[in-house]
């Protein structure tokens, strides 16, 4: 089998700066790869492989002329809910399965702007609703740590892209954790920047108050690499900012004087003591690079997965009204009358695009929105409320990232409330608006187990800085 090499972004750039390779050379070794590599895992849905020759082409005449960009040649993957012009883009439904990008998304475009060539369309679960990529109406995705086993999702696709050296790095979305766990769950690194820091536009919405792009990569500096070129205000996307770490961490890395929060509520009955065991590993040794360890309380934690999943489905099913045939998505153009030509045409949406849909539309209903979509926004804020109280102690929070290992594919297909709780960890910083970060701190029979790292909102430099030391004590 041929090996895709370089595999990390940062030493594909290094080779090609010094000349040890070429980008067409590195992308004709990968195209290779990914063709044989992507029948067993299905991380990708559309690989360019065309484009991305004549692109490897041009980066090389820009590597000779010396005028090269800074992510020039650097292959990355990128979510197929993410708009990439003259390209499929199907946010892995059937209702988009013909959809071509009129334009193409802010954060793919920074990302081409600075040289980086998209190889291909990752998998995910449909319109980003799931935990374990097993949700696509297309194929489900395997993990490459062991293919029996699901990647976590919804980013599924892009996390096995990583975790299989099949990129050199790959953007996702994460709603309430649709980034870091599945991340954690394929053993690389996945990154939620703070809510805004990255422009959303031309990102298929489904919650847009808890949408994020993020970047997956083997390492945290690869990451930093990606976020800081696609990063910054765009006048397309109202809710973007150009944020501005006011902490970085010095003193070459160590975290001495560094206020780690660890909450209790997440670290009860329910989570695996295999995982628990691991991220207590990760612990001690945040404490042996000088963090002080500081026992907190987030004591709204417990409401943040049923908070999340009323919040999300009440603004998905209102994002997704627009997939009627007519406006948008697959028409069924046979139908006798209007009404059933609504009907058919949204047939095309799976089980669990329209169990949320019916979720969301349901809680925004007359006679039960105060019960349910304002007490949630309410108890919103309280959660974002503990995360700002505790700030005022330490200077980052860690957690698990996942609650359990990696399971077996088609374990929890019939199972929603056991899927949707995999979540649990990762949606509390989706509703605080706040940074979080998955990097690998160990395996359990031979599966990846992340711990997960939150920072104050803005303080997306100072979490980076903070994961990358504790990924260089490995």
């Amino acid at each position: 089998m041929l090996l895709a090499t370089p595999a990390t972004l940062g030493d594909a750039i290094a080779a090609y700066r010094k000349r040890q390779s070429t980008p067409s050379e590195s992308a004709e070794a990968l195209l290779a790869y990914v063709n044989d590599k992507n029948p067993e895992l299905r991380a990708y849905l559309h690989v360019h492989d065309d484009a991305v020759m004549q692109a490897a082409r041009e980066a090389d005449l820009a590597y000779a002329r010396e005028n090269a960009r800074p992510l020039e040649g650097a292959l990355i993957a990128v979510k197929d809910n993410l708009l990439v012009s003259g390209s499929v883009t199907s946010a892995g439904s059937n209702m988009l399965a013909r959809y071509v990008a009129p334009f193409t998304a802010t954060a793919v475009e920074r990302l081409t702007d600075a040289g980086a060539i998209v190889i291909g369309k990752t998998n995910l679960d449909e319109f980003a609703m799931g935990s374990s990529t097993e949700n696509s109406a297309f194929d489900a995705t395997r993990n490459p740590a062991d293919p029996t086993k699901v990647p976590g999702g919804s980013s599924g696709g892009s996390a096995a892209a990583v975790a299989a050296n099949m990129c050199h790095a790959a953007l996702g979305s994460d709603t309430g954790g649709s980034i870091r766990q599945p991340a954690a769950l394929c053993g690389c690194v996945g990154f939620k920047p703070s809510y805004g820091a990255v422009s959303r536009y031309g990102l298929v919405a489904m919650a847009s108050s808890l949408d994020v792009i993020g970047p997956f990569a083997a390492n945290v500096n690869d990451v930093r690499t990606v976020f800081d070129a696609m990063r910054g205000s765009d006048p397309r996307d109202a809710t973007s900012w150009d944020l501005t770490s006011r902490k970085r961490l010095g003193n070459g890395g160590s975290l001495r004087g560094v206020r780690v929060g660890v909450p209790r509520e997440y670290f009860l009955p329910g989570l695996d003591n295999a995982v628990e065991v691991t991220v207590q590993e990760g612990l001690a040794r945040l404490r042996a690079l000088g963090a002080e360890l500081v026992d907190i309380s987030l004591p709204h934690a417990e409401y943040g997965l049923a908070t999340y999943y009323v919040i999300m489905p009440a603004e998905a099913s209102t994002n997704l009204s627009r997939y009627d045939g007519i406006r948008y998505g697959t028409a069924e153009t046979g139908a006798p009358t209007l009404a059933e030509r609504y009907v058919r045409s949204r047939e095309h949406f799976g089980a669990e695009v329209q169990r949320r849909i019916l979720i969301g539309t349901y809680v925004l209903s007359a006679g039960y929105y105060d019960a349910y979509y304002r007490q949630a926004q309410k108890t919103r804020a309280l959660i974002t409320r503990d995360f700002t109280e505790a700030w005022r102690g330490v200077d980052l929070i860690v957690s698990p990232t996942s609650p359990t290992l990696a399971w077996p594919v088609g374990e929890k297909v019939d199972d929603p409330l056991s899927m949707y709780l995999s979540d649990i960890f990762t949606v509390t910083a989706n509703l605080a608006g706040i940074p979080a970060i998955s990097v690998p701190c160990g395996e359990v029979d031979g599966l990846p187990v992340g711990m997960q790292l939150f920072a104050p909102r803005g303080e997306d430099q100072f979490l980076l800085d903070a994961a990358e030391s504790f990924e260089r004590s490995f």
